[in-house]
């Protein structure tokens, strides 16, 4: 079991990985909070001069996923969104995209996990936000965080590595891997429920 982990986790440390982690993070399902920032960091680590195609693959990523979570928002509309997202967290953002344009809204994307940002996409998407000015701000701003934390990465790129060898971060990676198993499951089911009124809960988006 312990080599599968790994062996998932080489996967996603690669430029096809890179790329197929920021659909995933830009999901309703995949959970795993600063999965695309870390994969950045350490590929970026390992190559340098290559930290910006990293930074452009991650921000490509995340446009992919992001459109087919703004596209799900439009599909379902302002009603398959109060299944979806919790009552308190929907007020938020119906308030921000009803005030804060589509620039403010994307602008939204450089703020790292524990923000919600998927429940705003789909808000975006559901409250009729302009798609073209979302994204292409979206782009910018994901643009600019990664290249931001590549070329950090970049400059210390050996301190990150001899880490990466220790048991510290092994420990680490192995809590991450348990926390996007558990959360993405946890995730599936609650979207499952909210398009079953029969269960009779609602469920929120990661």
């Amino acid at each position: 079991m312990r080599s599968f982990f790994y062996s998932l986790l080489g996967y996603f440390l690669t430029p096809a990985g890179l790329l197929a982690l920021g659909v995933l993070d830009s999901s309703l399902i995949f959970f795993l909070p600063l999965g695309i920032d870390f994969a950045v960091i350490v590929l970026s680590a390992r190559t340098p001069h290559l930290f910006w195609a990293y930074a452009v693959l991650a921000t490509a990523g995340s446009l992919v996923g992001a459109l087919v979570t703004f596209w799900i928002g439009r599909k379902v509309g302002e009603h398959g969104l109060t299944l979806l997202i919790r009552p308190s967290r929907l007020a938020r953002v119906r308030d921000r995209v009803s005030h804060g344009a589509g620039v403010g809204v994307a602008a939204l994307a450089i703020i790292p996990p524990p923000f919600p940002f998927t429940a705003f996409v789909l808000g975006s998407g559901a409250f009729g936000g302009h798609a073209w000015t979302f994204f292409t701000t979206l782009i910018g701003v994901r643009l600019v965080r990664f290249l931001a934390e590549g070329g950090l990465a970049a400059i210390y790129g050996r301190r990150i590595l001899v880490w990466m060898r220790s048991t510290t971060f092994e420990v680490i990676v192995g809590a991450l891997i348990a926390l996007a198993i558990i959360g993405t499951i946890v995730s599936g089911i609650a979207v499952y429920r909210s398009t079953h009124p029969a269960s009779g809960r609602r469920a929120a988006v990661s």
